[in-house]
């Protein structure tokens, strides 16, 4: 029974770790003023748009990035046509992009077309290179609000990545619950404290100082949790910026989302076991930045964490371990922070009854989500990289 106490000990441990983090960045932001040092200048932006067989998608990505509230002769659109089958290169070129087709069939996916294309860009004549998925749309401030965040060089930052479909189904609304619960909430309390956020794949803004001195080496099928970890134990800035919105299609069934969300948690579990060694020893970054890092990328997400906590609750319940009392206190307590940020995202929402009514799928949602997450653990390492299905 002691060893059934320890081992559900851990888990709580691991869960509890994204709260002490919040907490001392709450500490540390007590007081503090923001300061921001902008560019008279405004920087020259590079759209890069991976896309494989997105015919259907992509010339209302491109075209949402061309008719941005920005000069055009400051921004350039490359889309990277990748192992296409389809009319995708043509359809970018038509609206107005230009185009790089690659053809490797032995080394598929989105990381690998990014740094294949990097090395066929000017980008030294670019302030930095931004990676837009191409079934997103940008919101026409975007540029404005990037450049806003100059100089741009040698700092990384991640817009806002919203949910182009909110209303589609209960995953939408939720999933746009987590995203301004993040962006509006938790990832400014970051900024504020110097703390690095996350990236997130989609809307990725990388400084061309950055690539040139640290390169592209995220090839694992979670590139943008790999990409943090290389940049943060390197001492590199990560930001967000909250007014540079992007809106991409959300998964709206259990099915479709199926492949997604074990990518997700398979490239974060290989990412936690390669990198948070490197990113402890680090001497370019702080014990704040060490524990958020530590927190971010072992963090299951909030439905697999409360997941997790009611079946150890569970277990404890049934057979009554020694400590049981604490260790279920521990469990607990970081729901708290789960709860306390849903309830913030969703008074920014627009029909906030609806979509709180939305959350009563949450108890099936989750039992799927740590049945995907078991399941994911078989991809855990070098698995290949697999496109989200599009709708």
């Amino acid at each position: 029974m002691t060893i059934v106490t320890i081992m559900v000990a851990v888990i709580a441990a691991v869960l509890m770790l994204p709260a002490v983090s919040d907490s001392l960045c709450i500490v540390r932001s007590l007081g503090r003023r923001r300061t921001r040092r902008g560019s008279t200048e405004l920087p020259r932006l590079l759209f890069l748009v991976p896309a494989h067989d997105e015919e259907p998608l992509i010339e209302s990505c491109v075209r949402s990035i061309r008719t941005l509230r920005y000069p055009a002769d400051r921004s350039t659109v490359v889309v990277i046509a990748d192992n296409c089958t389809d009319r995708t290169a043509a359809r970018a070129r038509a609206a107005g992009a230009l185009c790089l087709e690659r053809h490797d069939p032995a080394c598929p996916g989105k990381p690998r077309a990014i740094a294949w294309a990097l090395t066929r860009v000017a980008l030294e004549s670019h302030d930095t290179a931004i990676i837009i998925d191409a079934d997103t749309v940008v919101d026409p401030g975007f540029g404005a609000a990037v450049a806003r965040a100059a100089p741009l060089n040698h700092k990384v930052l991640q817009a806002y990545f919203d949910v182009a479909n909110p209303r589609d189904s209960s995953l939408t609304r939720m999933a746009a619950v987590l995203a301004a619960a993040n962006f509006r909430f938790a990832y400014p309390l970051k900024r504020r404290v110097g703390v690095n956020a996350p990236l997130l794949g989609n809307g990725m803004c990388i400084g061309s100082g950055v690539l040139a001195t640290h390169g592209w080496k995220a090839f694992t099928i979670a590139e943008d949790w790999e990409l943090y970890a290389l940049y943060t134990a390197q001492g590199v800035s990560i930001e967000t910026v909250e007014d540079a919105r992007l809106f991409a299609q959300e998964a709206c069934s259990l099915r479709q989302s199926s492949t997604q969300r074990q990518r997700w948690t398979a490239g974060k579990l290989t990412v936690l076991i390669r990198h948070i060694g490197a990113l402890i020893r680090s001497r370019r970054v702080g014990l704040c930045q060490k524990l958020d890092s530590a927190a971010e990328l072992s963090a299951p997400g909030p439905v697999v964490h409360l997941a997790l906590a009611a079946s150890a609750s569970v277990l404890l319940w049934l057979l009554k371990p020694p400590g049981a009392a604490w260790v279920l206190l521990a469990l607990w307590i970081p729901i708290v922070r789960l709860a306390a940020y849903a309830l913030v995202g969703l008074t920014t929402q627009p029909d906030p009854i609806r979509t709180a009514l939305a959350f009563t799928f949450l108890p099936v949602y989750a039992a799927w989500r740590l049945g995907t997450a078991v399941i994911s653990l078989k991809m855990v390492g070098d698995a290949r990289w697999v496109r989200t299905a599009r709708h």
